[in-house]
């Protein structure tokens, strides 16, 4: 009978469009956090930038496939506590509610900060209205916990409509700035003779992969469009291509008109958004660019808060088995959005601080975690709906890659590895 009513769900939910799935994808990952990257991968600059964006955008997509292969082998609304239970065990149950938890409050804290930043600043700047960023932080979280309670097709909707403003934004401010890339600074042909950029590599990984991060939404996605595993497939590639796109064009942009040395200064401020907007409205010199500059910040947030957050909501409700009415509906957005607005209003500048330390964890929940799923699931299940290429040796590489980007934050965090500033 329950798998009837799977059935007929699924029936229902082949009819909604890939164009909103790809929207919350595409919204998850690039947003506020890409912010972070010209900033913390200043050190390796923009040919190895590129290279290191690949491949990790390659390893976040393969990973996102084998949390699908488990997902998949599940009742619709199954999230990341169902499934490590079944499939891994108490240990590893624990570990990734911990890891999991932290990285999404983390990033919801990170995106809360940052858009509280912007918005402070804008409408400091642009209306002459002084509120301070605890509060904007305040009420922008109250207006984006309502958005995720009404209904994630609501969330869609809305997330469309906030990446069209934004992209129009982005394009109309770096397709200006594209005129003025100096490829001497892509070079960086002004750099010591000797200069070596390898040894700040692996601490740019945590960075990345948060840069990638849609696992949290796969679920939300299985949920959304019922069990039809190409549909999804296409909204994850849709989604994170399209980003790797836009974060090299972000680099080239960036980097172009600001060199590495220039940098410095930024990294020395706490990185923070507001910061890193000041310091692009400085070198444009363009009142009019400004204000896009500023337009585009403040749609970045809002997206990425939206699309982020959904993933947390629905693990919320997974885990405490909160029911998806009203009052359910209720209940999970409390537990969502109090605890990060909490601690944005007692810390709230540590944006560039909050995306490092969540790829620490997201490389247990989002990496490694996915590939010991799917790994355990093919055992027992063989998995009929869906497999990801690859067989087991893309498991291993999966799970190699997530250690190694857990070693790399934590020996950054001990001064172990060579920082740029």
């Amino acid at each position: 009978m329950t798998d009837s009513i799977e059935a007929q769900g699924s029936a229902q939910v082949k009819k909604k469009s890939v164009i909103g799935g790809a929207m919350i994808t595409t919204a998850t990952v690039v947003g506020a956090g890409m912010f972070s990257l010209p900033v913390a991968m200043s050190g390796v600059w923009f040919s190895w930038s590129i290279g290191i964006l690949a491949v990790t955008c390659f390893i976040m997509i393969m990973a996102g496939f084998m949390l699908l292969e488990a997902n998949l082998n599940y009742h619709i609304g199954a999230s990341f506590d169902t499934l490590t239970k079944d499939l891994l065990g108490r240990f590893w149950n624990i570990a990734t509610n911990i890891t999991f938890a932290f990285v999404l409050y983390i990033l919801a804290y990170a995106y809360i900060s940052g858009s509280a930043a912007v918005i402070s600043q804008t409408l400091t700047q642009y209306f002459a209205i002084g509120i301070s960023s605890r509060i904007t932080g305040v009420i922008f979280t109250i207006i984006v916990a309502f958005i995720v309670w009404w209904s994630s097709t609501a969330v869609g909707r809305i997330t469309t409509i906030l990446l069209l403003g934004k992209f129009i934004a982005f394009f109309m401010t770096f397709a200006s700035l594209l005129g003025y890339v100096q490829v001497d600074n892509l070079m960086d042909v002004m750099a010591p003779e000797g200069t070596s950029y390898l040894p700040f590599l692996l601490m740019t990984l945590p960075f990345c992969i948060v840069s990638f991060g849609f696992h949290g939404n796969v679920p939300s996605l299985v949920k959304h469009y019922g069990k039809d595993p190409k549909r999804i497939v296409a909204c994850i590639l849709i989604g994170t291509l399209f980003a790797l796109f836009l974060y090299i064009f972000w680099l080239y942009c960036t980097m172009g008109n600001i060199s590495r040395t220039d940098f410095k200064p930024i990294i020395a401020q706490g990185g923070n958004i507001d910061v890193f907007i000041t310091a692009m409205g400085a070198i444009l010199n363009s009142a009019s660019m400004d204000v896009i500059l500023t337009f585009f910040a403040n749609f970045a947030v809002a997206s990425s808060m939206l699309g982020a957050t959904l993933g947390l909501f629905d693990y919320i409700a997974d885990l405490f088995k909160f029911k998806d009415d009203n009052g359910g509906r209720a209940k999970t957005a409390l537990v969502t959005y109090i605890p990060p607005a909490l601690l944005c209003s007692i810390y709230p500048n540590g944006f560039l601080y909050a995306i490092g330390y969540a790829g620490l964890a997201f490389a247990v929940w989002a990496i490694i975690v996915p590939g010991l799923l799917a790994k355990a699931s093919r055992e027992k299940f063989g998995n009929p709906m869906f497999r990801t290429w690859g067989g087991t040796p893309l498991i291993y590489v999966v799970i190699v890659f997530g250690v190694v980007t857990m070693l790399a934050h934590i020996l950054s965090t001990f001064n172990i590895l060579p920082t740029y500033s």
